[in-house]
């Protein structure tokens, strides 16, 4: 008998979908057919990727109810669902773009040496592999693949085991585009399919946690593959003397609780001068208890469901660990609350932690917000950059001079300036990881496409001259 995986649904906690694992021989020979689809899809030139690849964005928008369906089972939730669908042909349409500057001919040139010439030539990974979570399961699932599809690869995506639903619609529309469905396969699959997948792809891309990037990172190794891994996050908020409370106040509530906090770009820690404190905490707690969870319907509210029964466990045991050390509890949850099968977290604001509690050190990946006050930027700086993280984080400040200059100091990839989580929505930023955040190159522009393609140099002797190196 083959293999099923049991999917829970994250409302009511009933395994209502299951799907089969597929064999190692099997993913082998999806693999052996992509790369054998991959040649024709580099040859045929950029002009005939970004057609192709045109014609899929229309065939998702014939599919576009069916995907949101699938996506708001998988995640319990909507109004993220419905974003994540319709950005995508934004993001094609994008992709498209700088996809076709980026293959502009590029011209002959002298080198040092007068009669020696240089020409540069790019040549794509045959097949990547893409492992991707389950946070944002249509947007993480193709925020590598498109750019790598652009470069001329063909591409493997295994999706999370937890939110697998929306890869029947999204692949049908594939199916659709003839030119497409034979480099781009999306393969239902747990662990053992992604780790099946790292000998038998060129390049690796992983999105998830620390602790599974470690492992990906080790058989990348083995294998002499390389890789590009998006982890973890514990993203800090600074708020200075002189900002705008109300602006600060609503954009790190929106940035902490967004998804119910599943972003590895969420604001998890949020650090504020003391002669402001109390009136921050006061008008956060505030707006925090007005924000309403999406239930019975999803609809009713904004913020959905805990996706993961594990997740739930871990948000659990980091509120149980605070409240335990004395933290102050203003609103909010001391753990998930448990309706009809599924959990829920409300979003809840924490005062008197420090960086012994797990809330201030890991990631909680929930609509947590610990505030923590500091006497001056040296004490803001110190406390924003001890964390093992390093994806992004946000400065408040009386003008965006001041919090950009404070923000340089700080120790991430992405940093919003008087607003959140802007490298969510604006993707034209080059950034890089830092610490256990990450490896490789960055997601956003142009070099994005170059990750997934490797340079040749031609180096070019025109005349019949003796080189003055020769013996």
């Amino acid at each position: 008998m083959p293999d099923t995986y049991p999917v829970r649904n994250p409302r009511t906690g009933a395994v209502d979908y299951r799907f089969l694992i597929r064999s190692e021989a099997e993913i082998a020979e999806l693999c052996r057919r992509l790369r054998a689809g991959q040649r024709a899809w580099q040859q045929g030139g950029i002009a005939t990727r970004v057609a192709a690849i045109q014609q899929w964005k229309e065939a998702v928008q014939h599919r576009l109810d069916d995907l949101v369906s699938a996506l708001c089972a998988d995640t319990g939730r909507l109004h993220e669902s419905r974003l994540e669908a319709q950005l995508l042909g934004s993001s094609i349409d994008r992709w498209c773009a700088i996809a076709t500057d980026f293959f502009k001919p590029l011209l002959d040139k002298p080198s040092s040496v007068p009669f020696i010439h240089i020409q540069q030539e790019l040549a794509p990974y045959p097949l990547v592999g893409v492992i991707s979570p389950w946070n944002f399961p249509l947007l993480l699932a193709l925020i590598d693949t498109i750019p790598a599809l652009m470069a001329g690869c063909a591409v493997v995506v295994k999706p999370s085991e937890v939110t697998p639903r929306f890869i029947e619609p999204l692949q049908q529309t594939i199916d659709a585009v003839p030119a497409l469905r034979e480099v781009l396969q999306f393969i239902p699959g747990d662990g053992r399919t992604g780790a099946q997948l790292i000998p038998l792809a060129d390049l690796i891309c992983f999105t998830g946690s620390v602790a599974t990037g470690r492992q990906v990172y080790a058989a990348c190794a083995e294998h002499f593959k390389p890789c590009f891994l998006e982890l973890g996050g514990k993203d800090p908020a600074l708020v200075f003397e002189g900002a705008d409370l109300e602006l600060a106040t609503d954009s790190i509530l929106w940035g902490s609780t967004v998804n119910c906090g599943h972003s590895c770009l969420s604001i998890e820690r949020v650090y504020v001068q003391d002669t402001i404190f109390e009136p921050f905490v006061e008008m956060l707690t505030a707006k925090a208890a007005r924000i309403r969870l999406a239930r019975p319907r999803p609809e009713d509210g904004q913020i959905g469901p805990v996706i993961s029964e594990r997740q739930a466990a871990i948000i659990d045991e980091h509120l149980a660990d605070a409240l335990a050390q004395g933290a102050q509890l203003h609103t909010g949850s001391k753990c998930c609350e448990y309706h009809d099968g599924g959990y829920w977290c409300r979003p809840t604001v924490l005062t008197r932690v420090h960086h012994g509690m797990k809330i201030m050190a890991e990631e909680t990946f929930g609509p947590i917000m610990p505030v923590m006050p500091f006497r001056d930027e040296a004490e803001a700086i110190t406390l924003a950059n001890s964390t093992i993280f390093g994806l992004s984080g946000a400065v408040f400040a009386a003008t965006w001079e001041e919090a950009q200059r404070i923000g340089s100091r700080l120790e991430a990839g992405a940093i919003s300036i008087n607003d959140c989580a802007l490298t969510a929505v604006i993707h034209e930023g080059e950034k890089n990881a830092f610490k256990y955040s990450g490896i490789g190159g960055t997601r956003m522009g142009p070099a994005a496409i170059k990750r997934f393609m490797k340079q040749r140099a031609f180096l070019i002797k025109k005349e019949p001259v003796r080189s003055p190196w020769w013996f």
